[in-house]
């Protein structure tokens, strides 16, 4: 069976030994990816010391109905830059869909509608993404480090960020413990 040459919908995750600390146990949701190049945002793991209400308020905007939750470290580009993960039920001016888990906007107008209370009703905020040029990607998935999972909208919504990486693996059927302790590895 052959793999599609596009992941854009797909989880990345950072198989053990990676070798760059900045992806460890990373769960990147491949929002673009195309001959031009791929960008993706980072679900696995929080920024420390701010959450959503902190954030808005940094920005200048009143959190009003937004609740309180983490902040994810999209990835090492841009890290001051912010970006919504959120269910297609709300849409801005910039927002591009995701296929098959949602849509991606990185506007200021769905911050302002989250707090409110009129944005998506499902989403995640991020700082940063990852990016790769022309053929990049291509190339890097020749070689070990990544692997290519199906997009589950309950891994973005409904898994805690600590468990995604995980629990991605599980429901590809992988054993992750055997991934992390080199058991099977040649």
């Amino acid at each position: 069976m052959e793999s599609p040459r596009f992941l854009s919908g797909k989880l990345l995750l950072a198989m053990p030994g990676i070798g760059d600390p900045r992806f460890e146990h990373a769960v990147i949701v491949m929002c673009v990816h195309d001959e031009n190049g791929a960008v993706g945002i980072g679900i696995g793991h929080q920024r420390a010391g701010i959450g959503v209400r902190g954030l808005l308020e940094q920005l200048g905007l009143d959190p009003g109905q937004a609740p309180d939750g983490p902040v994810l470290h999209g990835g090492p580009v841009e890290p001051g830059r912010g970006f919504v993960l959120h269910s297609d039920d709300w849409g801005g001016q910039d927002t591009i869909q995701v296929v098959g888990l949602g849509a991606l906007t990185g506007t200021i107008d769905v911050l302002k509608a989250i707090a409110e209370g009129t944005g998506p009703s499902r989403y995640l905020i991020a700082l940063g993404y990852a990016g790769w040029g022309e053929g990049q990607l291509d190339e890097e998935m020749t070689r070990p480090g990544w692997f290519a999972a199906d997009g589950r909208q309950e891994i973005l919504f409904e898994t805690p960020t600590a468990e995604r990486w995980e629990a991605t693996f599980k429901a590809e059927g992988i054993d992750p413990r055997l991934l992390d302790s080199g058991a099977g590895a040649a």
